[in-house]
């Protein structure tokens, strides 16, 4: 179906692509992941408009094939007043008209040979996309993402996670041969990710999807892309089989490097004994001795483990407080209310301690986004802030906190930094090179957005940070690093998270919206919680027993105890099993 052969391309910043192959074909649900800004949106978008670029290697791509395509940037359109139902069928519901207005035409028209031709291609493009079944099809789709409810209401009335869905659905009923998706699983709440889920694993034909959701990751693909570092891995298996894969390889790949990092030592050692030899007694044979041992030397150099793969740098992720105060309450909020065309929040209450961590969940559209905002703004006279408190902001709006018309370093200079030296050790910490400086923050991806906005934020040394999905568009290693940052703040935290790994690695409590109140929930009745309404039970009992070991495997490899990560090793592969 697709085929990429020995694929290189480059940016004028930099290259992005060095050689890289791969084949997608029927059945696959593959998986695309790679650290932020190493080219995945790039990718997907060369296979779509291929005319647009400029690349060495070949990107082939079967004639037949029909792609459709999900962006990661969708908004409900409130200006539009049409049905879901309408929505879904609407290029159905041209096609048919279509043909009934030339049939119309037909009964008085002299041109007949001319209308049939246009008769018959609009009866094809109907037929291609399943026409005649297309109101069973929406029926089976919208239920199938717990959707069925709504096929009546207006899209204006959806919130942005039931239209993120809608758009999943619509693309899939027009039967792509292939369909790519760039990070459909951004803001969707806990519910909706399910429905994705459920629509994804429906889907019988070709896809290729970047996301970073681990829920995702574990539960609908059976191949994985992955690219890192200007170069691509493929992997016919389960995200979670893959983990393992680069786990064992990484234990391997340590110990040798261990290996020959001693032997290079050892060399380096007699190459010195031998020169200071050859200095004191001069003949050609010790020369020869000396050149000898430095090509050795040499060839033992260019063979170090090299592993783009097992060895990727996470972003250091500090946030940093230098205000703390002594434990007290930091924000407190009475009688809240909020309304648009309906009451979202009604006599809310609540308050947070200065060192608390909270997660603000809630289904789309319940006002968990502007609770947090007028936190922020501190213009509501029922939202009362500690005075010895400051605030900092994180939004999943990136460009409301970034001014994506300047440059890394123009953005911090207006930041408070005074040199552009300060600037590349500060940002180089959260993964960018000095010669991104230079670069205007519009080009940067998503999750590089994110995180340079995680630089800002903590730059500010503010004592409670108020994050809006935080974690989205942040690849795996980024929302690990931010989840163990949020851990070791010694300021408050208010987030609003739909992760679920999120919430139970780093907050203290939750704060549920629900029935337009809001109250507190503790850790383990959240988890009760997911595991009745959403997520099997048994799956994440394992999965963070499989991270438990991960983990130790970890420090074993930092305590170079590769005998102890072989044997914990073996110990995860059970787990996975049971996953």
């Amino acid at each position: 179906m697709i085929k990429v052969d020995n694929l290189s391309y480059s940016f004028p910043q930099k290259e992005l692509f060095n050689k890289i192959s791969f084949t997608l074909e029927d059945g696959q649900h593959c998986a695309l992941i790679g650290a932020s800004g190493n080219g995945k949106s790039t990718l997907i978008d060369m296979i779509m408009n291929q005319d647009k670029y400029i690349f060495d290697g070949k990107l082939e791509i079967a004639p037949s094939v029909r792609i459709g395509y999900v962006s990661q940037f969708t908004g409900v359109d409130n200006t539009k007043e049409i049905t879901v139902f309408d929505y879904l069928g609407e290029e159905f519901i041209n096609l048919q008209n279509k043909i009934a207005s030339i049939c119309a035409e037909m009964e008085t028209a002299s041109d007949f040979d001319t209308l049939m031709e246009n008769y018959q291609e609009t009866l094809d493009a109907f037929q291609a996309i399943d026409g005649d079944n297309f109101e069973s099809k929406i029926e089976k789709n919208l239920n199938l993402a717990d959707l069925g409810k709504h096929a009546n209401l207006h899209i204006s009335k959806l919130s942005g996670g039931e239209f993120k869905l809608l758009q999943v659905i619509k693309v899939m009923l027009t039967n792509p041969g292939l369909l790519i998706m760039d990070e459909p699983d951004v803001y969707l709440d806990f519910e909706n990710l399910n429905s994705l889920k459920n629509l994804i694993n429906s889907y019988k034909g070709i896809m290729l999807i970047i996301t970073h959701n681990r829920y995702l990751l574990n539960h609908c693909f059976n191949k994985i892309i992955h690219l890192e570092n200007k170069e691509l891995q493929e992997f016919n298996g389960r995200y979670i089989d893959y983990n393992l894969f680069l786990l064992q390889n990484k234990i391997e790949l340590q110990e040798l490097a261990v290996a020959d990092a001693e032997e290079i030592e050892r060399n380096e050692r007699i190459v010195e004994q031998l020169r200071s030899a050859a200095t004191i007694h001069t003949n050609a044979a010790r020369g020869r001795a000396v050149h000898a041992r430095v090509k050795h030397l040499e060839r033992l150099e260019a063979r170090r483990i090299k592993a783009p793969f097992v060895d990727i740098k996470q972003p250091e992720i500090k946030l940093v407080t230098d205000n703390e105060i002594e434990e007290t309450i930091a924000l407190k909020v009475n009688n809240y209310s909020v309304a648009f065309a309906d009451v979202l929040i009604e006599n809310a209450n609540f308050e947070i301690k200065s060192t608390d961590k909270v997660a603000l969940i809630g289904s789309n559209g319940t006002g968990k986004t502007t609770l947090l905002r007028e936190i922020y703004s501190n213009n509501n006279q029922a939202i009362e802030i500690n005075e010895d408190i400051e605030v900092a902001f994180l939004s999943q709006l990136q460009g409301e906190m970034l001014d994506e018309s300047k440059t890394i370093l123009e953005e911090f200079l207006d930041a408070g930094f005074e040199t552009k030296q300060e600037i590349a050790e500060y940002v180089l910490n959260y993964g960018f090179e000095s010669e991104m400086l230079n670069q205007k923050i519009e080009s940067l991806s998503g999750g590089e957005k994110n995180i340079l906005q995680l630089a800002k934020v903590s730059a500010s040394k503010a004592n409670m940070l108020l994050l809006d999905e935080p974690t989205s568009h942040l690849d795996t290693y980024s929302q690990i690093a931010l989840e163990n940052a949020i851990k070791n703040y010694n300021g408050a935290v208010l987030m609003i998270s739909h992760d679920f790994y999120t919430i139970v690695n780093c907050a203290d409590y939750v704060l549920i919206i629900e029935d337009k109140t809001i109250r507190k929930m503790s850790l383990r009745k959240f988890r009760k919680m997911i595991y009745s309404k959403y997520f099997d039970k048994d799956y994440l009992e394992i999965e963070q027993k499989k991270k438990d070991v991960e983990m130790k495997i970890g420090i074993a490899l930092q305590n170079t105890d590769f005998s102890r990560a072989k044997g914990l090793s073996e110990k995860l592969e059970e787990f996975i099993k049971l996953l």
